[in-house]
């Protein structure tokens, strides 16, 4: 066996700590698994690529839209200027801004545009080119080396089945009693392994150089990614500089033409264009006693009483004084002043006089029993009648104030209201039979309503100071004629 021996360690093989002959024999260079390191390597280069692939891409398509949307923009100040007789059209002042506005836009929205076009023309070709040479390499590689690598695990495979046959037979050969045949003799199939071996290895070298050469010509071609790379970008930042630097000396030159109006130039134009139309300074002001309106003076607008009078709170029982109006209108309103000036005159309290009953009147006191219409539709439903009491500054006052408002009222009771501080209601004074205000030597009571049918008749507005009820049965009248029913 010392020849095999020495055969097979005159082949050229690698040496291995604590590997058996068979190990070093079989076991060479792994290719395989440089073939699959510079495959993944170049995968890599190939999405690096593809990633700014996708970024120039989406640069262009974002410029793209921009341009649309400087469309957009430009579509705002298209239109002529609203009123634009108002403004100088000669150059220098705001229409000329505003023309200047337009042209910029419209430049903006075309630097997009060819941003672009110059993108999707110049620079992704760069990387399409780059994208493809990568590709390229990887089936250059997996054709070439790849292939030998599989030549060369093929070698082995061959190698191994032999090398195993050869351990078989030597196992064997001692109790076979030197029994074999020629072509499972140990010497022949040593011979055998040599020879496979020595032409794995030949293949072995063979693909180790194609690898090396590969390995060598992937740093040049690298190199050569990276300056595209590089070229690439350049050209990209070319573009959007360009692109950039236009979109700054038109916004810049809108603000400067904006900045460059003289501060009277539209004013003067204005005086000059309308001196017929504009106020004399030297005018005098305007008045509110020298306006006149339609329907001023309509009779409808004036108060049949108007002033002062002093009614009682509900909580407080104390008087307060504010000013009132009984309109042509039958309403008895409640304001806070006279004032037409200091906030709208809204009234605080409207009685609608008609559906009102009102009480006989004392020296300057007076009572009406009615509901407040002021709220509107929807207050007007929730409110409740209420009896209010009212006093005047002196007896004709009184007199005066309750004789307008009788005329005009729904229903007048017979009673007149205490002389002092209202005490509690007498029994039977809301019938139509109530003993007379004297009776008794007492004062009567305030004013009783409660009694008072809707059906009760009214006093004729015409029979002025008769004070009493008719019979319940009697139908019912309106206290001016014309006017709404009554209760």
């Amino acid at each position: 066996m010392s020849t095999p021996t020495s055969a097979t360690s005159a082949l050229p093989s690698r040496t291995f700590t604590n590997a058996s002959v068979e190990d070093d024999a079989l076991t060479g260079e792994d290719t395989s698994e440089v073939t699959k390191l510079f495959s993944e390597r170049l995968a890599a280069w190939k999405h690096a690529v593809g990633y700014l692939h996708d970024f120039i891409t989406s640069t262009e398509k974002v410029n793209h839209s921009h341009g649309k949307e400087y469309e957009k923009v430009l579509k705002t100040v298209s239109s002529p200027l609203k009123e634009g007789h108002h403004f100088d059209q000669s150059l220098g002042g705001v229409a000329g801004v505003f023309e200047n506005i337009r042209s910029n836009t419209q430049g903006i929205s075309n630097a997009h545009y060819d941003t672009a076009k110059q993108l999707k023309g110049s620079v992704l070709p760069i990387f399409d080119r780059l994208h493809t040479e990568i590709k390229n390499k990887t089936k250059e590689l997996t054709k070439g080396a790849g292939k030998q690598s599989k030549t060369v695990d093929k070698a082995r495979a061959v190698t191994q089945k032999h090398i195993e046959l050869l351990g078989q037979r030597t196992a064997t050969f001692d109790s076979a009693g030197g029994r074999i045949t020629a072509a499972e003799d140990p010497y022949v199939l040593q011979r055998g392994v040599m020879f496979r071996l020595n032409k794995q290895i030949q293949e072995e070298n063979n693909n180790r150089q194609d690898l090396i050469s590969v390995q060598n010509s992937f740093a040049q071609f690298e190199a050569h990614v990276i300056q595209t790379i590089q070229h690439g970008m350049g050209q990209f930042m070319q573009v959007v500089s360009t692109m950039s630097e236009q979109k700054k000396a038109m916004y810049g030159d809108m603000v400067g033409k904006a900045q460059a109006v003289p501060l009277d130039f539209e004013w003067n134009g204005f005086i000059q264009r309308n001196n017929t139309i504009l106020i004399d300074p030297s005018a005098p002001a305007r008045s509110v006693t020298n306006v006149h309106f339609p329907n001023q003076d309509h009779r409808a607008t004036q108060a049949l009483i108007a002033g002062s009078l002093e009614r009682k709170g509900k909580i407080m029982r104390s008087y307060d004084t504010n000013y009132y109006v009984v309109s042509p209108a039958k309403f008895l309103h409640e304001f806070k002043s006279d004032d037409d000036f200091a906030k709208d005159p809204s009234p605080e309290l409207s009685l609608y006089i008609p559906d009102c009953i009102v009480g006989g009147c004392n020296g300057t006191k007076f009572n009406i029993k009615g509901k407040d219409v002021s709220k509107g539709k929807v207050g007007n439903t929730f409110s409740m009648n209420h009896e209010l009491q009212f006093k005047a500054h002196t007896p004709q006052a009184a007199n005066q104030w309750w004789e307008i408002i009788r005329q005009a009222a729904g229903q007048v009771s017979g009673e007149a209201p205490e002389s002092s501080a209202p005490t509690s209601p007498a029994t039977g004074n809301n019938s139509p039979g109530a003993a007379s205000p004297t009776t008794n030597g007492r004062q009567p009571a305030p004013l009783q309503t409660e009694g008072l049918e809707k059906s009760a008749s009214v006093t004729s507005p015409q029979t002025a100071g008769t004070v009493g009820t008719t019979p319940a049965s009697a139908a019912p009248a309106s206290g001016v004629e014309g006017e709404p029913g009554k209760y």
